[in-house]
């Protein structure tokens, strides 16, 4: 496992989401990172472009690019990504799914925010309606809650019962939204899980029999949603997943994306 640096830090810690109110926080945000401004400017760059080379990887797949332009949502349309470091990470589904939208006029708003659970964004939550205003909301949330914590952990950090009670009253809350659509947490590998120092360091894990109990949940809602443990497999293929077992490798970030254009379109008529 590769140390840790600013610039892997980077791509899933964005201090301005939860902080950018304070006075020069902006302008501290490269040393904080240990990192230069034109090393900072250049990082976000870099994840930037590997996101848009993502999205042309996908287009040149004919039968998604079909599926893509039959997406349902219009020009001046607002998208609003909700989840944790995976919907956060400069190079996600979110991201990469801003590359895809944009030439549509679609605005794609990335308001994930690692770390957080259900309970922690709820919170957040009628803030964020006003300040973005979003046309459709997708929501991936849940990775967190099924967190366990401590050695020998008897309980995920949110039980399942209040992970569901939370994601529908995120829903009732976001009545205004005219498209919901929900992902289901990503499956782990569990094996890198305990490989990995921060992990081990902070006693965090993660079961994929608890994913998939939240799964099942987000899957039976009434609102359309994207079964990603069907999409990675259970454990998560291991090309779909990151070094550290939790956060998707960018062909899996890939596969979020081609799983919720394929979700949102499987009743497109062929031509």
């Amino acid at each position: 496992m590769k140390p840790m640096t600013g610039k892997t830090w980077l791509q899933h810690t964005h201090l301005d989401k939860l902080y950018g109110y304070l006075p020069g926080m902006a302008d501290a945000l490269p040393t904080i990172f240990g990192l230069s401004r034109d090393e900072y400017v250049e990082v976000i760059a870099e994840y930037d472009a590997r996101a848009g080379e993502a999205a042309e990887t996908l287009l040149a797949d004919e039968e998604f690019a079909a599926r893509l332009a039959a997406l349902p949502v219009p020009a001046g349309r607002t998208i609003l990504a909700i989840g944790d470091s995976i919907t956060d990470d400069l190079q996600s589904w979110a991201e990469i799914l801003r590359h895809l939208l944009r030439p549509r006029g679609v605005r794609v708003v990335n308001g994930g925010l690692s770390a957080h659970t259900t309970a922690m964004l709820l919170r957040r939550w009628p803030a964020t309606l006003a300040a973005v205003r979003p046309d459709w909301v997708i929501c991936a949330l849940g990775g967190n809650d099924v967190t366990r914590i401590g050695p020998e952990a008897a309980k995920p950090q949110v039980s399942l019962s209040e992970s569901v009670a939370n994601l529908r009253e995120l829903r009732r809350i976001g009545g205004a939204v005219e498209t919901w659509v929900w992902l289901t947490p990503v499956p782990v590998r569990e094996e890198r899980v305990s490989a990995t120092p921060a992990f081990g360091f902070s006693q965090v894990g993660w079961r994929n029999t608890d994913i998939v109990a939240l799964a099942g949940e987000v899957l039976g809602f009434p609102e359309p949603a994207v079964d990603l443990t069907a999409a990675f497999g259970v454990p998560a293929r291991s090309d779909l997943q990151g070094e550290d077992g939790v956060h998707p490798s960018l062909d899996g970030q890939m596969a979020i994306v081609r799983a919720l254009v394929e979700r949102l379109t499987e009743h497109r008529p062929r031509a």
